[in-house]
């Protein structure tokens, strides 16, 4: 079975400070991508493998993989058998947009066709989210506004159709998730907006309203990424911002 895990974008983000578990408690709207896609193989075979290629694979540990730990997981749930994994790695590593998650949520779901195992989309997401906070997020696939640790998830009803969005990377910057949350917690977690209140508002109001905690920090360590936020806004955007702890940035333009 071949799928095409896609990314995703958090339209605001609130820390609100770490939990007893060791994880922050957030708030943020995660929307679908679709300008990036992964492409994810996966066959039954007579011993488990996992291979990956692609121009944004920099070769981690393949066994380590966020996909073969989704077949760990249902083998040791469920008892299915051994699958051969080939991954194309397409989508930007280390830049907030979910990649690797997304590959896990893929996998999941794929192993649960070619098995038959008839679990439900909450199922699967329930076992996403013991691979990674936003894994959940993409077994659904459509607009989420998300709390707890990224995985309690509700279905929000926001419409972009009038716009475009067009995403840029800075050039050899990837921003270190554990690195940025330290960095957050030496400040001042959380904003006080209420964030599904500004979601609510037209998206030409959303500009100095909704706020990506993670950004004062990490544009202080690497101001190439506030610099194309702000050619974001110079070039026509209404709204640009983050994603998740970056590096990548995002910009809403009217059609």
């Amino acid at each position: 079975m071949r799928v095409l895990p896609n990314v995703k974008l958090n339209l605001g983000l609130r820390v609100l400070g770490r939990r007893s578990d060791g994880f922050h408690e957030l708030e943020t709207l995660f929307i679908p991508y679709d300008g990036w896609r992964d492409e994810l193989e996966i066959v039954p075979a007579e011993r488990f493998s996992i291979g990956i290629e692609g121009p944004s694979y920099r070769g981690w540990d393949p066994s380590e993989d966020l996909c073969a730990r989704a077949w760990r997981l249902l083998h040791e749930e469920t008892g299915i058998d051994t699958v051969s994994i080939h991954l194309v790695k397409n989508s930007p590593v280390g830049a907030g947009l979910g990649g690797g998650s997304a590959d896990a949520a893929f996998a999941l779901m794929a192993l649960n066709d070619i098995f038959s195992l008839a679990l439900g989309r909450e199922e699967l997401a329930s076992y996403a989210a013991r691979l990674g906070s936003d894994c959940a997020f993409f077994v659904y696939g459509s607009p989420m506004f998300a709390t707890g640790r990224g995985e309690v998830l509700t279905p929000f009803d926001i419409d972009l159709s009038g716009y475009e969005i067009k995403v840029k990377i800075p050039e050899r910057v990837a921003v270190n998730t554990r690195e940025a949350y330290m960095a957050l917690d030496a400040r001042t977690a959380g904003s006080p907006a209420d964030l599904r209140e500004i979601l609510a508002l037209p998206v030409g109001q959303w500009r100095d309203r909704l706020v990506n905690d993670f950004e004062s920090s990490v544009f202080a360590a690497h101001p190439e990424i506030a610099a194309l936020k702000e050619q974001m806004y110079s070039d026509g955007a209404v709204y640009a911002a983050m994603s998740g702890s970056g590096s990548a940035v995002y910009g809403i333009f009217a059609v």
